[in-house]
């Protein structure tokens, strides 16, 4: 199952990677103790031996005991990992996620993460030392270069970022892979529509609660560079800003709602820690270490996801929740993805443990995306 996909590791780092993720998954955790332990009574072996071959996985090869030991290279498995998913992936709409986050004062993870039935899968990552003034933009575009190669060209791949995230260099590395960039920007910039002489304050573009508007143009009139883009404006009920969002796509082609599938990255992070992997107890500080277990993360996440995923799209719509009567008192409405009652992530989870409680094989899975948001807009929209 881990050989397969992944190519570029030797028989014996697979099959460590193979027992740090099945150990992560048996023990809901990944601290090298909690696996090791569990393991080894599994298993039938002794600890110390077991938590010595989990422990010498995130090592560099000279930290390692044997002449001819060789230190995992995550960044090799990268585009592996992304081409697991695409071939298994039930559609040609791909959305990816950028987001930074931080363990306590040791790390800050930049992760690129394939967002998926309200979780995500990191695909590509790289930490760093936290709390040190750092330009992240060298850090980003080698992770973006470096999977452009796994997904087919004829896809449609959005590339999802925050606020904190948006720059210039970032949209337009996105649109030179072929991708289409869905970046928030702040309120404070100025935007001119096409056919429009003057530029004009973002914020006049949804000015209350309830308004829309998306059209062509250029955007940011002090910049070194003015950008040519689309701009996908909406402040819809209960937000305290509006999404001010840039893009390359066409306004009859691309949608505002999509962006909310940026969330989904959050609570990809949330599962690395409290809510699955409980990272934040590792007593890890060297970030290369970090980096090669985040490998054994990555895998254990995308197979809780590929598994938990199937059950969740077999669930009737007739069984959840009925919220057509909340929808319907709202402004927009969308083609939204469904409310769970159990994460896809618990659900896999559940079934794996199952099947291992009833000695049946090890369930696989495939990955069934949703359709993305919808958002029908009304009156105050302007297409230009």
């Amino acid at each position: 199952m881990i050989r397969t996909p992944l190519p570029t590791l030797s028989k014996p780092q697979a099959a460590v990677l193979a027992l740090w993720s099945l150990g992560m998954v048996l023990a809901r955790a990944s601290a090298l103790t909690a696996v090791a332990a569990f393991l080894a009574m599994w298993l039938r072996r002794q600890e110390q031996t077991v938590r010595q071959q989990l422990r010498e996985w995130c090592y560099e090869a000279e930290a390692k005991r044997g002449d001819q030991r060789q230190a995992v290279d995550p960044q090799s498995c990268f585009v592996p990992l992304l081409q697991w998913i695409v071939g298994q992936w039930q559609g040609t709409q791909l959305a990816l996620a950028l987001d930074a986050t931080t363990l306590g004062t040791r790390f800050t993870v930049l992760a690129i993460s394939v967002v998926y039935r309200g979780c995500a899968m990191p695909v590509a990552w790289t930490i760093l030392p936290a709390n040190q003034p750092h330009a992240w933009r060298r850090e980003w575009l080698r992770l973006l270069r470096t999977l452009h190669p796994a997904i087919p060209k004829d896809w449609t791949v959005i590339v999802l970022a925050d606020r904190g995230l948006y720059a210039g260099w970032l949209f337009r590395r996105i649109v030179r892979l072929g991708w289409h960039p869905f970046l928030r920007i702040n309120a404070g910039g100025t935007f001119r529509p096409t056919g429009h002489r003057h530029f004009s304050p973002l914020a006049t573009f949804v000015p209350h609660v309830g308004s829309y508007w998306r059209g062509t143009g250029t955007a940011f009139k002090s910049a070194p560079q003015p950008l040519p883009c689309t701009l996908l404006a909406c402040w819809e009920e209960g937000y305290t800003a509006p999404w001010l969002i840039l893009t390359d796509l066409p306004p009859e082609a691309s949608d505002a709602g999509w962006y909310g599938l940026r969330a989904w990255i959050e609570q990809g992070f949330k599962v690395s820690k409290r809510a699955g992997w409980q990272w934040q107890r590792t007593r890890m500080t060297e970030p290369r270490r970090a980096a090669r277990l985040w490998l054994a993360v990555a895998v254990a996440t995308l197979w809780l996801l590929s598994v938990g995923g199937m059950a969740d799209a077999a669930i009737p719509d007739s069984t959840l929740l009925d919220v057509s009567a909340a929808l319907r008192v709202q402004r927009r409405q969308r083609r939204a993805t469904r409310l769970r009652l159990v994460s896809a992530f618990r659900r896999g989870w559940t079934i794996i443990l199952v099947a291992l409680l009833d000695h049946e094989p090890l369930p696989l899975g495939t990955f069934l995306p949703e359709p993305w948001p919808m958002v029908s807009l009304i009156d105050a929209t302007t297409i230009v």
